[in-house]
């Protein structure tokens, strides 16, 4: 861990556009943290990047980066395929690790991450940062306090627009696809806000632009619950999730709703118009936030500080590595389910 009387020193591995957009201008407004170093095989993206932190090294090779002993923790956000190689090399200099998702491309390459990060001892957490939007977390607590009763069936989407996206995206083979860029986030939220693991795994893709660019997946958590999960790229922009009770519902959408939408068995009138409209002035707080944040998500934010006072020794980071590598089981078992049109049970650590 590092001395809390001392700052942070971080540096940033991959300079692509969530490293731009999102982590640079987050990093560099934490306070006790110092981004001293940056790495990127593309020149041009470098370059940017080093205009947001001028004082920062740049490097085109991130084993330089790594070399430096005055850098306590690194943030990676490779393209997928590298994520491995590069979080192992990290954490066997003794570097605090915070990867992207997905953890790999590969249930191996993850189980080889895993050996790793408890052989060094380093803080290694995941960027599933949907945990730490508000929204996730208020609909976990409606959740676990009962209040919409027993649990009886589930549903997320998240589907965005079409984009120009990078050419690695567009093959499996390099990384790419629904199932290892969108789906890593609602399978870790499925298990975070149920509290339990996914035990069945059925999923159906098609490639239409691209290699599996939409994806159909249905799990069995560990109690007998099913949930439908439903990924796409180049469809309407939504993020959503429904969970259904035996005395309500818990929903929301990511991009507009203020704060999640409970709702009783039975239709509640003039009194259910009363309640929205109190649940959205509660929400009125995160609506300021959303406009200040990038990209609209403070969740980004959040879960860097949460890291780096992990990185401080103040907790435990959380989610961690091996929340990575259940999600990474859930991913292999969609695409052989996918593969052979059988249901598919995950591996287990």
């Amino acid at each position: 861990m590092v001395d809390m009387k001392k700052s942070v020193k971080l540096g940033l591995i991959g300079c692509g556009q969530i490293a731009q957009a999102v982590h640079l201008p987050n990093l560099t407004r934490l306070s006790e943290v110092e981004l001293v170093a940056l790495a990127e095989t593309d020149e041009s993206r470098l370059e940017q990047a080093g205009r947001q932190v001028p004082h920062a090294q740049k490097f085109t090779d991130y084993s330089q980066l790594l070399s430096m002993p005055e850098i306590d923790a690194v943030i990676v956000c490779v393209p997928n395929a590298l994520h491995a190689g590069v979080a192992i090399a990290a954490m066997e200099k003794g570097k605090h690790l915070y990867l992207e998702k997905p953890m790999a491309t590969g249930v191996e390459d993850a189980r080889r991450m895993l050996d790793v990060w408890q052989q060094t001892g380093v803080v290694g957490m995941m960027g599933f940062n949907y945990r730490f939007n508000q929204l996730y977390q208020t609909t976990q607590r409606v959740v676990q306090s009962g209040r919409i009763g027993e649990i009886v069936g589930a549903r997320s989407i998240f589907s965005t627009a079409d984009q120009e996206s990078p050419q690695w995206k567009k093959s499996r083979e390099s990384g790419g696809g629904v199932l290892l860029d969108l789906a890593p986030h609602d399978i870790d939220l499925v298990r975070f806000i149920l509290g339990q693991e996914i035990a069945e795994v059925s999923a159906s893709t098609r490639s239409l632009r691209s290699d599996a660019d939409i994806a159909t997946v249905q799990v069995r958590m560990e109690d007998g619950l099913y949930v439908q999960l439903f990924f796409s790229w180049g469809a309407v922009e939504e993020s959503g999730l429904e969970i259904y009770g035996t005395a309500g519902k818990v929903s929301l959408n990511r991009y507009e709703s203020l704060s999640p939408t409970v709702k009783g068995t039975k239709a509640g009138g003039q009194l259910k118009q009363i309640w929205r409209g109190l649940t959205s002035i509660a929400g009125l707080p995160y609506f300021v936030e959303r406009l200040r944040a990038p990209m609209n998500e403070p969740s980004f934010a959040r879960a860097l500080e949460h890291f780096v006072d992990a990185v401080r020794g103040e907790h435990r980071a959380s989610p961690d590595l091996f929340d990575g590598y259940r999600s990474q089981t859930v991913i292999q078992a969609a695409e052989e389910s996918a593969l052979t049109r059988h249901t598919i049970i995950p591996d287990s650590l």
